[in-house]
């Protein structure tokens, strides 16, 4: 997973309908940067440094994985698509949106193309107030003073008014929490841990990841599936149990919901392609024994990838006992999982087509793929 970094961004705008500009921005910032966790108040604030039209204000807090360059050029974009116009000279100017970097984590950066921290933080009441709102103790890292302490002592005194309108925030639009537990399954390759791991921090979930990497039979199964196979399915069946029983009855009271990267009817579907007839139905016997009473997820959704797809993701990943898997083992696994996928009556189930997707490096993706699963 690529790190994260926490962001805050100014907004303001004084041309036309202010409220709509930075209301689309913030739409734009969260389909096209980061996930926002916290939108400031709206304040109507004189122009400073030129004659014009009041603007209105605010400020956000996101995380994003993009580097402090790139969310600036990607700013940069947003407000070019808005209808910004080059500025025609070096002195302030009305705009319809104006974006800029305030802080990027704790770093302190210098080039030609950006300042962070924002060099007028500690000089504009217009930052400092909704900086205050939701980030009061918030430490400048040049000025190791907290934005309490830096608006109280800022030499701007312009008339700044909180309006009585507030800023939707776009991560509330999908309501996960409604589901207790959800569970992202696919294919070998299909991005249901990077899925499972992205949902839980943007949306303050409990993570169940499997811990299939420490199991030392899969390394040999590869090699020789009919001699490992048996053994294999049988450590997985173990493994899974203790760990989703441990996992589901251990409650969280500060996580909104559950979700993990696998579902334990996985054992099934794999075990039925990798062995014998005779050997399948005393795992099956084994299986509802051990299973009967364990919680089922309230959302199931099944990542499909198809096989040019998967091999991709696998190769990019590096794992290397997984560099030899054949397209037919594939193939099989797929058609496993909708095979049970169309039988099934207990399950919530949603099968979306990412096939074209590219929900791990791609942000519009991801969003895309939010909506899929939130419909």
């Amino acid at each position: 997973m690529n790190a994260t970094h926490h962001v805050y961004i100014a907004l303001g705008s004084n041309k036309g309908d202010r409220f709509k500009h930075l209301q689309d921005a913030v739409d734009l910032i969260f389909s096209e940067i980061g996930t926002i966790h916290n939108i400031a108040k709206v304040y109507n604030t004189p122009a400073v440094g030129f004659d014009g039209d009041d603007f209105l204000n605010t400020c956000l807090a996101l995380e994003t994985t993009f580097s402090a360059d790139k969310v600036m050029d990607k700013l940069q974009q947003i407000e070019k698509r808005m209808g910004r116009e080059k500025r025609q000279s070096d002195t302030y100017e009305s705009r319809i949106i104006d974006l800029d970097i305030l802080f990027y984590d704790t770093c302190i950066l210098k080039n030609e193309h950006l300042v962070v921290p924002h060099p007028e933080i500690q000089n504009r009441q217009f930052v400092l107030q909704p900086l205050k709102d939701i980030a009061p103790k918030l430490e400048h890292p040049v000025l190791k003073k907290s934005m309490t302490d830096l608006l109280s002592e800022c030499a701007d005194h312009s008339e700044i008014e909180a309006i009585n309108i507030w800023l939707k925030n776009p991560t509330r639009q999908y309501d996960f929490s409604k589901f207790n537990y959800i569970a992202i399954e696919g294919n070998i390759g299909a991005g249901k841990t990077s899925l499972a791991h992205q949902m839980s921090n943007d949306f303050n979930a409990k993570l169940i990841l499997e811990r299939f990497a420490d199991n030392p039979f899969l390394p040999k199964f590869y090699q020789e599936p009919q001699r490992y196979a048996f053994t294999l399915e049988m450590s997985f069946l173990a493994d899974r149990y203790q760990q989703i029983s441990d996992d589901l009855s251990q409650l969280d009271l500060f996580k909104d919901f559950i979700v993990s990267d696998y579902d334990i009817y996985k054992s099934l579907i794999f075990s039925k392609i990798t062995l014998p007839e005779d050997e399948f139905k005393l795992y099956r016997k084994l299986f509802y024994l051990m299973y009967k009473d364990i919680a089922k997820p309230e959302l199931y959704v099944y990542l499909y990838q198809n096989t040019e797809r998967l091999q991709e993701n696998i190769k990019k990943r590096g794992r290397d006992y997984e560099q030899n898997i054949d397209d037919a083992y594939l193939e099989k696994i797929n058609a496993g999982y909708l095979e049970f996928l169309k039988n099934q009556t207990e399950l919530n189930v949603k099968i979306i087509d990412v096939s074209n997707k590219d929900f791990v490096n791609n942000r519009s993706d991801y969003v895309w793929l939010l909506g899929e699963i939130n419909q």
